[in-house]
């Protein structure tokens, strides 16, 4: 009790003080509030002024790198309303396209596809020459993630004002290539480029996917890897428009030429080519810049011959039928697996399948009967 009466007397004490007293209350500063209000407001900016397909297009037609990253990645969007605008987009590129060389590069690996691409990039140019390179990383199965590093693998290229590179994610799509590819390429043909170039994964079911949008195929291939021909598929040698052996320096030149003899040997045993030139092969080195020259100068062998026999323009006619019945694939296949009756019945019979309860045949028969029963 005593001590309250005093500390209340003190309390007073220190009231009457007023201005004389060195304690007082100081004026506290007014908190901001918990959001930014100005980065709110930007982010309302930045929707009112949202891009048109006129912006797009008149920005991809000047070379502008960043409207075509831009264009690129709505093309990779898996939302609806970007995949609208980015078909309003291609659809609008697509008269400007068409005019540039499409370059497939695939090989085993440890072949040096990026030191190559590197190499051959920028040996064009030097030429003057536009380069696109779209280099399509491996996916995880686990985490759908990808690194993307070829951007770090090809450091001359990547900074050089005529290259532009652009990693994409396979995103789980057949073989490790990016649906969107295609897509990609009308876009980077329409912002000027005279080469685009297209690397795979590596050897695999992705070949025949860039097979189909490529107007050159090259198969890279390196000697002292054990059994020449054997880790080679047929297919993979047959759909080959050219074949470079890599890594043909220092101690390896020997073996890069006895390489060189046994893939040429192997060719003669296919029929001919339907494009009227049979594949050749040639050896390289991508680290020491050596007979890269070459390799172009069979590209362009190619290019030119197939151009004058009228086996280029039929090739792509032929390729935009296909890239269609594989789109037509794919929204099916989407459709079907966002169907309600789908999403209900497939765990069933996925549980059911694991416990050794029903054949897989009878599962898939039993979920179209229920898809097309739903549609009626």
């Amino acid at each position: 009790m005593i001590i309250s009466c005093i500390l209340f007397t003190f309390a007073k004490e220190l009231i009457g003080m007023k201005k004389e007293s060195a304690l007082k209350v100081n004026q506290g500063i007014d908190q901001p509030d918990d959001l930014n209000q100005a980065a709110i407001a930007r982010l309302r900016l930045r929707k009112r002024e949202q891009l048109t397909v006129a912006d797009y297009v008149n920005g991809i037609q000047k070379g502008d790198i960043t409207l075509l990253s831009k264009a690129i990645t709505l093309v990779e969007s898996v939302l609806p309303g970007h995949q609208e605008l980015a078909q309003e987009v291609i659809a609008a590129c697509l008269p400007y396209s068409g005019n540039a060389i499409r370059l497939g590069i695939t090989g085993v690996p440890g072949a040096g596809k990026s030191t190559f691409i590197e190499a051959l990039g920028m040996h064009l140019v030097e030429q003057d020459k536009k380069v696109a390179v779209l280099a399509i990383d491996p996916s995880s199965q686990r985490s759908k993630g990808s690194i993307l590093g070829d951007k770090t693998r090809m450091e001359r290229l990547a900074t050089h004002p005529l290259a532009y590179i652009r990693p994409s994610a396979s995103a789980g799509s057949l073989g490790g290539v990016a649906q969107k590819t295609q897509e990609s390429i009308i876009l980077c043909e329409a912002a000027g480029f005279d080469v685009i170039i297209v690397e795979t994964v590596g050897v695999g079911q992705s070949e025949t996917a860039v097979h189909a949008m490529v107007d050159f195929f090259l198969l890279l291939l390196i000697s002292g890897a054990g059994d020449q021909l054997q880790g080679i598929k047929r297919g993979i040698m047959e759909m080959a428009d050219g074949i470079a052996v890599n890594k043909a320096d220092g101690d390896n030149i020997v073996k890069a030429n006895q390489a060189k003899a046994e893939y040429q040997s192997a060719l003669h045993l296919f029929p001919n080519a339907a494009s009227g030139v049979n594949p050749k092969v040639v050896t390289c080195s991508a680290l020491e810049e050596q007979n890269i020259d070459q390799v172009w100068e069979m590209v362009m062998h190619y290019v030119d011959t197939t151009r004058q026999n009228g086996y280029f323009e039929q090739k792509r006619l032929n390729q935009s039928v296909e890239s269609m019945h594989s789109n037509i694939e794919g929204k099916l296949m989407s459709f079907y697996y966002e169907n309600d009756t789908v999403k209900q019945l497939l765990p069933e019979l996925e549980a059911a399948i694991k416990q050794r309860k029903i054949t897989p045949y009878i599962a898939a028969n039993k979920m179209l009967e229920a898809f097309f029963k739903n549609l009626k």
